[in-house]
């Protein structure tokens, strides 16, 4: 099992919460995806590591951006 850790930018309530979460764990291998929106913390985890381009888009699908991208 691999777990990966972002931050995402521009969530402001539970919506956003949501949104990303369901873009997230519709990628390709993604097993569990948990989203802080104090911290904006994105866990994502997975049976094998995940392209983080892919996930990256998942977040860009939902209408925020991973900090740093």
């Amino acid at each position: 099992m691999s777990t990966a850790t972002y931050t995402v930018t521009g969530m402001t309530c539970s919506h956003c919460v949501n949104a990303v979460t369901e873009e997230v764990a519709a990628v390709p291998g993604v097993t569990h995806v948990d989203v802080d929106l104090d911290s904006g913390a994105l866990t994502v985890a997975s049976d094998a590591p995940v392209d983080d381009t892919a996930v990256a888009a998942a977040v860009d699908e939902a209408g925020y951006a991973l900090a740093g991208r």
